[in-house]
């Protein structure tokens, strides 16, 4: 085992097995996917820490038990089709990729998504399908999806991305203020767009989801 082998094996046991993570699938797929080539070569000593890390243009890379908290809620078998607003790093959309079928990300900062598409292409991340766009807005071209995952915090629900929802998929956002938000899963239960189940997964705060649906441009 090379060192960063170890700090992933040591992170996904006492950061996110310890925290009640119990999806099998998920942690071996944090296990393999090299976080800290997902982070500038100056932090990826960092990279399993427990903690968010900068990537450029006022983004992170969210802490590592966050990620796997929302992937988790997702409950996906394998045979998916997912939506990820805020690709970021691409770590997030790494993981989606060994956990769903297929992985359509939307990034508004085009540097970012830039750099996520290279290291998404060099760990063979192909069923990861990336553009840069106003996620706020979904992707209504590739709809319906299975599940959905914002990784960015939100002044209310995206009505638009709620309707892109399957019937029993999971939309998991962060919902609040500027400062903090609330994440929450909601399934949507009928074509009625207001018949969904809403839960509470406990308080978060995430960067700001801009676009017409969240903070503005």
């Amino acid at each position: 085992m090379d060192i960063y082998t170890k700090q992933r094996m040591k992170m996904v046991d006492s950061q996110i097995r310890s925290r009640g993570i119990r999806d099998e699938r998920l942690l071996k797929a944090m296990e393999l996917i090299p976080r800290h080539i997902f982070v500038d070569e100056g932090l990826a000593d960092q990279a399993y820490n427990d903690n968010p890390l900068p990537i450029g243009e006022g983004q992170t890379i969210s802490q590592p038990y966050m990620v796997a908290l929302m992937t988790e809620a997702l409950e996906l078998k394998g045979g998916e089709k997912v939506l990820e607003i805020g690709t970021g790093s691409g770590y997030q959309s790494a993981i989606l990729s060994k956990l769903a079928d297929r992985v359509f990300s939307i990034e508004k900062i085009a540097s970012l998504a830039g750099r996520a598409r290279s290291i998404l292409d060099l760990l063979g991340c192909f069923n990861v399908l990336t553009r840069v766009g106003d996620g706020s807005y979904g992707w209504r071209g590739e709809a319906p999806f299975d599940g959905i995952i914002v990784t960015a915090g939100a002044p209310d629900i995206p009505m638009p991305i709620l309707e892109q929802l399957t019937i029993g998929g999971s939309l998991v956002i962060p919902v609040g203020s500027l400062s903090s938000q609330t994440l929450l899963r909601l399934t949507r239960l009928s074509e009625d767009i207001e018949d969904v189940k809403r839960e509470d997964l406990g308080g978060c705060r995430f960067v700001s989801l801009i676009g017409e649906y969240g903070w503005g441009s």
